[in-house]
């Protein structure tokens, strides 16, 4: 077989296991979606105005689909938290705390740092953001990879840590009032939010800029670096010699150190590289949600994040579709009480897709070593 055809094969084998995951990952929504009519029903609810509500809520209307994009923003962030290190075997439950650690770093760079221009202020505290998450990320990462510690449980450990750390001492010990938050941060370092984009000099000359210019619109920048962070995370996976590294780790750890690859520095990589993503999406809720770190604003993306890596099967590209996914629930859930669903009905549509998601996954493994086992009988 020439290399041509060998590519060719490669290639068609490629797109054909993406095809099988996206198929998976389709038939767990439509399942979930299917199942929750049964939950709908019983709560003595309309399923078509239940759904058309979660429709509305999520795309019917542009600025309710920036909305969408919104509240998907810091799930796509987190998702990246777990996919990554899940690529080098390690299970990384500490998003929520390198969110929360991430989010107070910034939003006290953003006040306390004074009389900066706009464009270094900002960039200073997100990049405080991101160090205080890797920092985060870099001690369950040390403990693993030097003294065996599982991952799971420091990163659990550390949630709570990074809680205690941040909600209640740090904001009793920096607020200004009675208010559970830090300081309101200076304007110089708030995140652009796409609706100021059309009154800007130059930047609002950009080709249909207009249609961001929707009142109370809360769309911000973090979710433009979403979608980078997907483009560079690829890249870094696919096409470098670290990304190789991770996943001949996760893949086989003593058959990559038989040749030639730390293990234990793969390992402290990579969960760096988590906690920086996760306190990302700590510093773009600080600097472009709420103009401050405010008690509940993690709102318990971290777990969330879980689900998005594993309903997008741990591929940048997935996780963004599948955070979508999840900011469209989140946001079609708000419609959806407006008309008297209950909330909870949401709740446990997320709930569903996760269940199935795992099951089809089980019944995906099970097929596989089905088919494995005739082969080698």
């Amino acid at each position: 077989m020439s290399e041509l055809q060998v590519a060719k094969t490669e290639t068609g084998d490629k797109i054909k296991n993406v095809m099988v995951e996206l198929g998976f990952s389709l038939a767990s929504i439509i399942i979930a979606l299917l199942v929750g009519l049964i939950f709908i029903v019983l709560a003595d609810e309309s399923p078509r105005v239940a759904y058309g509500a979660l429709y509305v809520g999520s795309v019917g209307s542009l600025r309710e689909f920036m909305n969408t994009l919104w509240r998907s923003t810091p799930l796509i962030f987190t998702g990246y938290a777990l996919a990554l290190p899940f690529k080098a075997g390690l299970f990384n439950i500490g998003g929520e705390g390198q969110l929360l650690v991430g989010g107070f770093a910034a939003g006290f760079v953003g006040f306390y740092f004074t009389g900066l221009p706009a464009i270094l202020h900002v960039t200073l505290a997100v990049l405080a953001g991101m160090v205080a998450g890797a920092i985060w990320g870099l001690i369950p990462g040390i403990l693993k990879a030097f003294k065996g510690a599982h991952e799971v449980i420091t990163t659990i450990m550390l949630n709570y840590i990074a809680v205690a750390l941040t909600l209640r001492y740090g904001i009793n010990r920096f607020r200004i009032g009675g208010r559970q938050a830090l300081p309101i941060i200076q304007e110089t370092a708030e995140m652009l939010r796409l609706n100021e984009l059309a009154e800007m000099p130059v930047l609002g000359r950009i080709p249909f800029v207009e249609i961001f210019a929707l009142p109370g619109l809360r769309l911000h920048f973090n979710f433009v670096l979403a979608l980078i962070a997907a483009l560079i995370l690829w890249f870094l996976l696919w096409k470098t010699t670290t990304g190789y590294e991770l996943r001949a780790v996760g893949f086989n750890a003593s058959a990559a150190e038989y040749g030639g690859i730390s293990s234990n520095k793969t390992i402290i990589i990579a969960m760096v590289i988590g906690g920086a993503l996760a306190g990302l999406a700590g510093a773009g809720e600080v600097l472009g949600t709420h103009h401050t770190f405010i008690s509940g604003m993690d709102a318990g993306y971290g777990f969330t994040g879980i689900a998005v890596a594993l309903l997008g099967r741990n591929h940048p590209f997935g996780i963004v579709l599948a955070g979508l996914l999840f900011g469209g629930l989140s946001q079609g859930g708000l419609e959806m009480q407006f008309v008297g669903v209950p909330s909870e009905i949401v709740t446990i549509i997320q709930a569903l897709v996760i269940f199935f998601v795992a099951s089809l996954q089980m019944l995906k493994w099970y097929l596989a070593e089905r088919k494995a086992k005739g082969e080698a009988e």
